[in-house]
């Protein structure tokens, strides 16, 4: 290389195999993902234990139950421009040093009112985190192998969620639902300075804000390795972006058609995710299984959910990611159809269960994968955290409306078989984004 050579950062990172500190840098995501997913799943497995406690109705704790999930969007929303301006490392220690704390915290409240806003504050520490390890880890891995790793990352959240339920199982008896709190906040914070010390900045964040050349290369030798002479200049071939505003960006003539897409794609796909997951347990029970089976069978969604994510990275590393996108959330109608016409008695609905978990949840991880790829460095974390944000809101309006639905009497295969439209919706949002990406091509 020539003194002097200007090096592609991008093509650099796509150019190399894996580097130790890259698989080093996937193993740190996965673990902040997974303490991210304990503390976001935690208070479903301590409700029963502080309404009894408290001699309140689950009605009444209704309003702690759908704090969380409020401050996961608002943090979502509110930290990507600023992880574009201040950095995604700074945001994401802050993030998870953020719900540590306040989970914490949560553990000495007294009253429904004060757990509430704990909860509140938790949540938006815990929507900030999963965007910057999505937007970090992208910008790091090579582009071939993207959705697959990202896909990996996410199964952290899985595990997460459910370590969490082994542990409140072994602590509540002996300590109370006041001691899971304290773990789930402890493990964040004592991970903390292990984070600090090796959760390098983004690459190409360093690049798009004119960090000097010499510290742009040291984090570059550092993590990708390869030869980076110490005088090269640096560059990342992508759109350049006019404006300084990113969500002025996300929302211009180049953008917003691949903005609107992913928002109603990921809206939709957790719409139907929550009100699946928090309701089916109790539609199958009242359908005549016990609850302990109607659990058990539930699980079953999760699971291929998990297995769906990974294979669902797999070939959008090798297929157009849309398109396989798109036809996971297909095929997660067609086996929600299949479940409102089956019994639940049948061995074929665990089977049905396992698959719409399958599609709907690999789909939804793939588009975690996918948004990235949509948008230029200077506006990327904005772009994944608002969709992400938005979605949010599609999982506390499925939660409440499976309640609503129940309430009015409607059957278990109505409320089943209507899922079957916001999936097909999202397929066809997720087709829409190439219209959208072609657009910005064009104008960027």
């Amino acid at each position: 290389m020539n003194i002097g050579q200007t090096l592609d950062v991008r093509a650099h990172i796509n150019s190399r195999k894996m580097s130790g500190y890259q698989w080093l840098l996937l193993a740190l995501c996965f673990l902040i993902v997974a303490t991210d997913g304990m503390d976001v799943a935690i208070m479903g497995f301590l409700a029963p234990a502080i309404t009894k406690e408290w001699g309140i109705s689950r009605a009444a704790f209704g309003v702690v139950m759908s704090a969380a999930p409020i401050g996961l969007a608002i943090g979502a929303i509110l930290v990507g421009p600023m992880s574009d301006r201040f950095g995604r490392k700074k945001l994401l220690m802050t993030s998870v040093a953020w719900f540590g704390a306040f989970s914490v915290l949560s553990a000495f409240a007294n009253d429904v009112t004060t757990l509430s806003l704990l909860r509140f504050l938790t949540g938006l520490g815990l929507g900030a985190a999963m965007p910057n390890t999505t937007t970090l880890l992208s910008e790091y891995v090579p582009e071939r192998s993207r959705s697959t790793l990202i896909a990996i990352m996410f199964t952290g959240f899985n595990l997460g969620s459910a370590l969490v339920g082994f542990g409140a199982a072994a602590l509540l008896p002996d300590y109370g639902w006041r001691a899971v709190l304290i773990a789930g906040g402890a493990i964040p914070l004592a991970c903390l300075p292990v984070y600090l010390l090796l959760v390098p900045e983004s690459v190409r964040f360093l690049v798009v804000r004119k960090f000097p050349a010499e510290r742009v290369g040291r984090t570059l030798r550092r993590v990708v390795g390869g030869e980076v002479p110490a005088n090269a200049q640096f560059t990342i071939s992508e759109p350049q972006v006019t404006g300084s505003q990113p969500g002025k960006v996300l929302l211009s003539a180049a953008y917003r058609g691949t903005t609107l897409s992913l928002w109603g794609t990921y809206f939709m796909g957790l719409l139907v995710i929550y009100l699946l997951s928090g309701w089916l347990p109790t539609m199958i029970k009242d359908a005549g299984l016990p609850i302990e089976r109607a659990a058990n069978i539930t699980a079953l969604f999760q699971l291929g959910g998990t297995v769906g994510a990974l294979l669902v990275g797999y070939f959008m590393d090798r297929i157009a990611p849309n398109k396989v996108i798109s036809l996971a959330y297909v095929g997660g109608a067609a086996f929600i159809l299949c479940l409102s016409a089956g019994s639940v008695e049948s061995s074929l609905f665990q089977l049905f269960v396992l698959l719409a978990g399958f599609c709907m949840s690999g789909a939804q991880t793939g588009l975690n994968a996918y948004a990235p790829s949509c948008y230029p460095t200077v506006v990327r974390a904005t772009g994944v955290s608002w969709m992400q944000g938005m979605g949010r809101f599609g999982s506390i309006f499925g939660s409440f409306a499976g309640g609503v639905l129940l309430s009015m009497g409607w059957g278990f295969s109505a409320v089943i078989a209507i899922l079957a439209g916001p999936a097909t919706l999202a397929a066809i949002f997720i087709i829409m984004n190439k219209l959208g990406q072609r657009a910005a091509a064009v104008k960027a």
